[in-house]
């Protein structure tokens, strides 16, 4: 889904009028690590249907500002957080992306969650030179990688914008290869919400089940926020699918298999990371047993490097889990706070040049975080590319399986 244009156009003019003169103020008596604040900013959506995933992204990138600023990470400086909601939609997205760049102390960006609200918030964040790192962008417009298919030329469309996560070319094969080769399923239907993130990810799933050998039924779309699927039901059931693949997020997801199993049509439901979240099973109760998911990484509380991450995440008393992106926050955070300690460590750059010299440091991020080594290709995507798929069994989400496409 694409941004209004008119937020497009509007959110250039308000950083063309920015002047950056001083990156940071002085920091409030008593807290944190030295006498300069600057700030990291989350857009994620904090309200709303999608507000538990999104609070847990915010909850990473606050332990980790919490701990830089008790280990005095960066010497002379104290984090804050600037977390904005930004509602699940692209226009809002726009605008607090907009907000963050007037701000002088904002040196880096986590989020945001939806793929379509990256497609507003990178152009704005990338004018302005503000390293961002999405947990859970797939889509593959956003780092160019769809020409890929076609045998075209990569280039980078947003020279600041990152993530930590697996793209839909390679997440939905995975799903793919596991439902065909590894569950034997041979009619599948496709449903997506239409969204940049939920297209995408179906229509690859699609060609790779495909070249798998399975029967793929036409694709049926919902719209985000639908709650009744009688129609959508009543359809597949009479063409028989033994498989359902659904690009999107659990809001709608946890739904649709409740009431595609109560309306007689008893077959698995899988989807991609949107749908790996505690909320899921508790929306859709019994009924999501036996329903899959995928997401970036090996199975975090299988991951000797997450242990202290999950033991500290526990001991903060956050609401919301940390699953699923909150590791991967925490480590989108710690890229940032590491290259922000790399562009102030002379002391001598304020402004836009640390911003900018943010950015460059955190292109050559190689560290080992929680979910793995962290670092980027040119591009700004990961070079981690290991997924697990999730079984739902016993009320909780189960790993099946871990690797690579095609692996």
């Amino acid at each position: 889904m694409q941004a209004p244009r008119l937020v497009r156009v509007a959110a250039p003019l308000i950083i063309g009028a920015l002047v950056l003169s001083a990156c940071g103020s002085k920091s409030e008596s008593g807290s944190g690590s030295g006498n300069i604040t600057l700030t990291l900013g989350v857009i994620a959506p904090l309200s709303g249907d999608l507000s538990a995933v999104g609070n847990g992204i915010k909850n990473g990138v606050e332990l980790a500002i919490k701990q830089a600023n008790e280990n005095k990470t960066i010497k002379g400086v104290t984090l804050k957080l600037d977390a904005e909601d930004d509602t699940a939609k692209a226009e809002v997205g726009a605008q607090v992306a907009a907000k963050l760049v007037a701000d002088s102390s904002v040196i880096g960006v986590v989020g945001p969650l939806n793929s379509s609200v990256a497609k507003s918030t990178a152009p704005v964040l990338s004018q302005a030179n503000i390293a961002s790192i999405s947990p859970s962008n797939s889509n593959v417009d956003l780092t160019n990688r769809g020409v890929l298919a076609t045998g075209g030329t990569q280039t980078r469309p947003y020279k600041s914008y990152f993530r930590v996560c697996a793209t839909d070319d390679i997440q939905g094969p995975f799903a793919a290869d596991y439902a065909v080769k590894d569950l034997g399923k041979k009619t599948i239907a496709i449903v997506h919400d239409k969204k940049a993130y939920g297209q995408g990810l179906a229509e690859a799933f699609a060609k790779q089940a495909k070249a798998d050998g399975a029967t793929v039924l036409p694709t049926e779309t919902i719209n985000p926020g639908d709650k009744d699927f009688s129609a959508i039901v009543t359809k597949l059931k009479a063409a028989k699918p033994d498989f359902l693949f659904y690009g999107g997020e659990y809001p709608e997801a946890s739904l649709l298999t409740k009431q595609m199993k109560a309306g007689g049509l008893n077959i698995p439901l899988m989807g991609g990371d949107g749908v790996d979240a505690a909320e899921y099973i508790k929306i859709a109760g019994a009924s999501a047993n036996g329903d899959l998911a995928t997401a970036l990484g090996a199975p975090t509380d299988s991951l000797a490097s997450a242990k202290q991450f999950l033991t500290d995440y526990k001991a903060a008393a956050y609401a919301d889990p940390a699953d699923p992106y909150g590791a991967a926050s925490y480590d989108a955070a710690n890229a940032i706070i590491k290259a922000l300690a790399k562009a102030v460590g002379d002391g001598k750059k304020s402004g836009q040049a640390v911003r900018d010299e943010v950015t460059k440091e955190v292109q050559d991020s190689d560290f080992e975080g929680v979910t793995g080594k962290i670092s980027f290709d040119q591009f700004g995507d990961t070079n981690t590319k290991i997924l697990t798929v999730y079984s739902v069994k016993d009320g909780k989400f189960v790993a099946a399986k871990s690797g690579t496409f095609g692996g």
